[in-house]
Order: structure tokens, then sequence, then C-alpha cells
């Protein structure tokens, strides 16, 4: 088999590397926009296979394509176990009481006229101390949607800010994989790197949290209604569950697991056990239910439509759609990586960039990009972190400027595209469901203010020449020497 890392094919032309970019794209546009259905697995699979034919007729064998395909596939395996843990431990949680009791304490506690304004904040404290955004997402977030829909907060409202806070912490926490990802594509040190997304990650969260403070969430609590719905979910929840401080154990467990750097998989699957555990010891479930519950999710009647959509979830079985998008996704990327169609496109942009300020505004859209095309937000860190670093070294300014665009435009951006593995993950663990001819929950991506305002910042920072670091006296000298 070819080795995966060799060029022995050229580059494409330009021309031949756009058309498996612009077909695939074209063919997600129409199955979700004209026939007003979002699946677009078979889009991405049928893209798959234009990259393999495009590839075969420069040359590549069906092993070199298989190959490049199955590395992106393996690099990402962590991430699948991850999302498929996840799922496991959304079931349990809520079975133990944990989900309920998080959901009936923000209830008690948080005013609804700054429930918005609160729902980010939790999870960006909850996400920098465990350093996952998704499993923020799927424990905390899914509690903030019931307070949400208690308060009768619009969902997509909602799912902005938990997407907000819960990202943001993703990426300024050292615990999180793709802020280790970043400066370790760019040779940078993590800390450095961390220190230096603040210039665009406090400004977007101020702005964030400001527009979330004035929209506030319910009627300033006061309304009838509101007080009628969170009276009701507090009462199905005080039926149905046994609420008390054993409840809360999964989740201080895993935290304090993440503060001591236990690896992710093993930190969240204790987790899993726990829940299941004090669902048994607690709930009265068996452990044939816990089992269950950690299999196809929580089910339960509790006689009230809301509360039922809210916790009726979880499980392995739930992460079928996302996992299997993520798939076809990480293939398709991995495919065009593969032929070099990545290269070539990227290529074009390099030879047009004139300066720093073109280079840096490249970098973050070119992340951008690629989170958008190949639907993996390792590869839209791993690949611009490879390609631009030359041409910061050849500029005189730091890496740690492309190590920020590269996390601006591959972490923040990737819960904003539905077909991304964040942004499916988002949809699927939230139930932000998206149905034939309805996409409005699929406002959340606007609303998630943090996550694309911190590009923003980032490219205009870049066209005024502020927080632009230069590289180190000897720095690039260094790394030129290194590349010859």
């Amino acid at each position: 088999m070819q080795d995966y890392s060799t060029p022995a094919i050229p580059v494409p032309r330009l021309p031949l590397a756009l058309i498996p970019v612009v077909l695939t794209i074209a063919l997600l546009g129409v199955q979700i926009f004209y026939y007003d259905d979002f699946t677009p697995h078979i889009p991405l699979a049928i893209g798959f296979g234009i990259t393999a034919l495009v590839g075969w007729l420069q040359g590549y064998r069906w092993k070199d394509i298989e190959s490049g395909a199955f590395q992106v596939l393996h690099v990402a395996m962590p991430s699948i176990a991850t999302l498929i843990i996840v799922g496991m431990l959304v079931g349990t949680w809520i079975a133990s009481g944990t989900v309920p009791m998080l959901i009936y304490l923000g209830l008690e506690m948080i005013d609804p006229s700054w429930f918005l304004a609160a729902a980010m904040l939790m999870c960006s404290m909850v996400s920098l101390s465990i350093g996952s955004s998704w499993t923020t997402v799927g424990t905390v977030g899914l509690a903030l949607m019931g307070i949400g829909d208690a308060f009768g907060v619009p969902l997509y409202w909602t799912a902005g800010a938990v997407v907000s806070g819960a990202f943001f912490g993703d990426k300024i926490s050292p615990l999180s994989d793709t802020t280790n990802l970043s400066p370790a594509v760019t040779e940078t040190n993590i800390f450095d790197h961390i220190r230096n997304m603040m210039p665009t990650t406090v400004p977007a969260m101020l702005i964030a949290l400001a527009v979330y403070a004035v929209v506030g969430g319910a009627d300033g609590g006061g309304g009838s209604d509101t007080l009628t719905r969170i009276d009701a979910i507090k009462q199905g929840l005080a039926d149905n569950f046994v609420m008390g401080p054993w409840q809360l154990l999964p989740l201080v467990v895993v935290i304090g697991l993440a503060f001591f750097k236990v690896a992710p998989i093993p930190a969240l699957f204790t987790g899993v056990m726990l829940g299941g555990g004090v669902a048994i010891l607690t709930q009265g479930a068996s452990v044939h239910d816990a089992l269950t519950f950690a299999h196809s999710g929580f089910s339960v009647a509790t006689g009230s439509e809301t509360l039922d959509s809210l916790l009726n979830r979880g499980g392995v079985t739930s992460m079928t759609w996302v996992v299997t998008l993520m798939m076809f996704a990480l293939a398709y990327g991995g495919a065009l990586e593969r032929t070099r169609c990545l290269e070539a496109i990227v290529g074009a942009i390099m030879k047009r960039l004139k300066g720093f300020r073109g280079l840096q505004t490249s970098a973050i859209l070119t992340s951008i990009a690629t989170n958008v095309v190949s639907g993996d937000v390792y590869l839209s860190i791993a690949l611009p972190g490879r390609m631009y670093k030359p041409a910061y070294d050849e500029l005189g300014y730091s890496r740690l400027n492309l190590s920020r665009a590269i996390e601006e435009g591959g972490t923040l951006v990737s819960p904003l595209v539905p077909w991304n593995a964040g942004g499916a993950f988002v949809i699927g663990a939230l139930g932000l469901t998206v149905s034939a001819g309805d996409f409005s929950a699929l406002l959340y991506i606007p609303l998630a203010f943090a996550c694309w305002l911190s590009p923003l910042f980032g490219i205009l920072y870049a066209q005024l020449g502020w927080f632009s670091r230069r590289a180190e006296p000897g720095q690039a000298t260094a790394a030129a020497g290194e590349r010859a």
C-alpha cells in the first residue's frame, strides 16, 4: 500500500480539485433546501464517491483513497467513542435523577429574566472545568433546555446560549483535545496559545453575555403561564424521581476526574457507571434497567408531554444518527485530503496572499471552509495548521497567530455547521428537531454569538494589525533551518 504521506502524485490543478467540493455542496443544498430533508449522510457519501473518481483520474488506486478515509477515521475514533459514551451518560444520568435534579435546582435558583445569561455562564464554567463541550451540552445543556422550556424561552435561544458557553469553555480549557491539538500542530506552547486567544475570546464572550442579559429569558418570572409551567414541571420531577445530594455525585466525580487530568473516555465511563449505580440504589432501577438505559436511553411517562420529550432520550442508540453522519463526513474529508484536493485549494489561496493581513484572514477562513466542506473539526485545525506554518515563519510572525486562527475557525465554528460532528451532536443532544419545511431549530446558529464573533474579531485584528505577535528573535530563522 502506498504511504499515506508520500506525495507521489502531483497536486491536482485547481479546477479539478474544486469539482468534488462544489458538487458535494450543491448536493447538500438540494437535499436540505429543495427537498426540505435534513439528512446530509447520502450527499456526503456521494461526495466521497466523486472524490474517489477524481482521485482515480489523477492516478490514485482505490487502496490509496481507502487509506486516506480510514486514516482520518482512525484519528477521530476517540471522538466517536466519546460520542457513544456521552449517549450512555445521558441515559444513565437521567435515570439516576442527576439531570432531573439539575433541572429542579435550576427552576428553584435561576431568575427567569436572567436565564439566558445564566445558562451561558453555567455551561462556560462546566466546560472549562472538564474540557469537553460535548459532555457539557449533553448533560448540563440538556437540563438547561428543560429549564428554558419551563420559563417559556424559545428552544433556539436556549440552545444558542448553551453552545456559546460550552464551546467557549472547550476553546480555552487546557483539558480540551482541540485546545491541545492547535498548539501541537503549530508547535507552540499550550498556555501561550490560551493566553493569545484572550483578545478575541473575551470581547466575544462579553458581547454574547450582554445580548443574553438584555434579551433575558422569560417575562420577568411574573407571568401566570410561566409560573404554571414551572410548577407543573417541578411537580412532575418530584413525582417521578427521588432527588437529593446523591443525585449530584456522578457530575461531581466526573468534574473531579477531569481536574486531575484523567483521560476523557475513562472519566466519562466512570460517570456512566456511577449514574447506573445511583439509579439502582436511589431510584429503584434494576441492573437490567440500568443496562437498558445506557443502551436504549431512558423512558418514562410522567403525564406531561413537555417533560416526557425532555427526559425520554439518551443511550447508545440515540447517537446512531450523529455517529454515522460523522463517519460519512470524515471519510469524505479524508478522501479530499488524500487526493490532495484540499492542498490544491489552500495552495491556490496562499499564492494570492500579500502580507500578514491576508495570511491571518485566510488561515481563519480556511479553517471555517474545511469545517464546512469536510465536516471534521480536527481536519479543520490540522490541515491549515500544517499548510500555513512556513508562511508565518517567512513573514516573521509568531505561529501563535496561526494557532489562534485555526482554533477560532475550527473549534468555535464546528457546532455551527449542521453536518459537522459538532453541529450534528448539538442538534441530536439538545433535541433540536429539524423537520420537512421547518428549520426553525437551526436558528440557534446565529444566536450562538460567541462562536461566530470570535473569528470575526480575529479577522478585524488582522486587518488592523492588533494583537499580531511577531516571532521571537531567531525563531523564524530556526524554523527555516528545520525545514531545510
